[in-house]
């Protein structure tokens, strides 16, 4: 099943597996504070009212291959298996690459606007990490190219359409996200990952994208 898979989806799993043994073996070494400073602090962190590191441009991107906890990289992991390979497939490795970082920034950008209003309002500076701004936006994906697709839940093991699928986690995240529900995770930066690639989409659907890998001419041959 591993080597079936395409190749900036498996790139994508071996990256996030290698940094969570990473994270896992630094513990509070030097180089865990070195990975530190590739999560995604808000700005303002790394002053001296916030001792804290403080945000750099590459965390735009390094956040989104650390995660919290060994449950947090499965289900994060199982969902880019099934819905980013199939995706994959589809758009081809230019294009999926694209896709996927793309709502890894918009994730990150929405995050940091999320937490520079919470220290505006006395709340504490904190890191965020972890690839759900990216997998939200390729259950996004999916859902547009595969809109009558059945997908079964995990937890509750209900089937569905993975468009009502799209949309339910879409309303849940936000229902979560503004009354404050589940705290501790970026619900915002989920929302930012699967609004921009939603974007990204709108624009490529004015110039209609390749769909995988352009098919060779075939052979000619010329009998006399």
């Amino acid at each position: 099943m591993f080597s079936k898979l395409p190749p900036v989806t498996r790139a994508l799993l071996i990256a996030n597996v290698l940094m969570f043994v990473l994270q896992w073996f630094a513990g509070e070494s030097m180089l865990g504070d070195i990975l530190e400073r590739l999560q995604l602090w808000p700005l303002g962190a790394g002053t001296d009212v916030y001792s804290a590191p403080a945000f750099m441009p590459w965390q735009l991107v390094t956040y989104a291959f650390m995660h919290a906890s060994f449950g947090h990289l499965v289900f994060n992991m199982l969902a880019l298996v099934m819905f980013g390979s199939q995706v994959e497939h589809v758009w081809g490795r230019q294009r999926f690459a694209a896709y996927y970082f793309t709502c890894v920034l918009g994730a990150a950008l929405c995050q940091l606007a999320v937490g520079y209003a919470t220290m505006l309002n006395g709340g504490d500076a904190y890191p965020t990490v972890g690839a759900s701004g990216g997998i939200f936006g390729l259950l996004l994906a999916y859902g547009v190219l595969f809109p009558n697709q059945r997908v079964m839940l995990l937890i509750p093991p209900i089937p569905m359409k993975a468009r009502t699928l799209v949309i339910l986690y879409g309303v849940l995240e936000l229902t979560m996200g503004v009354t404050g529900t589940m705290p501790g995770v970026a619900h915002f930066a989920h929302l930012g990952g699967m609004l921009f690639g939603w974007l990204l989409i709108r624009h490529w659907r004015r110039r209609p994208p390749t769909r995988g890998t352009r098919p060779r001419p075939p052979n000619i041959r010329i009998v006399r």
